[in-house]
């Protein structure tokens, strides 16, 4: 079992950057492909990007393509979230998920129901 905690969200005009991490303890953290969800208010969970267990690969949904980037130090035990030029539909609660069972060292889903694990959501909201 592993948790993971998110820090980092806030307040920021659009057009800012915010810096999304989540810290991950227990179980050994490079066996886990993890991902970046996020949940406006009144929407579904929607995916916004993941890396696979051991980095180098990373996929987005396109609505943040070229604005945010993902990457991690299994080193650390954490995986960063780099928002730029956030626009006010960013706003929603940020969730970081981690996938126990990626079916190799490349795997990355984009499927909610697919992560075993997550965070406790960590606000972002991007006035206009």
């Amino acid at each position: 079992q592993v948790q993971l905690v998110e820090s980092g969200g806030g307040l920021v005009q659009a057009g800012g950057s915010l810096r999304l991490s989540c810290a991950a303890s227990g179980r050994t953290f490079s066996n886990y492909a993890v991902g970046w969800f996020r949940q406006a208010p009144g929407k579904e969970r929607e995916f916004v990007a993941a890396i696979n267990r051991i980095g180098g690969i990373a996929r987005y949904a396109e609505s943040v393509k070229g604005r945010f980037t993902i990457s991690r130090d299994n080193a650390k035990n954490t995986v960063t979230l780099q928002m730029n030029s956030l626009k006010p539909e960013d706003t929603a609660v940020y969730y970081c998920a981690a996938d126990s069972k990626p079916s190799t060292s490349f795997s990355i889903t984009y499927y909610s129901y697919e992560y075993d694990y997550w965070g406790q959501g960590t606000q972002v909201t991007v006035s206009s």
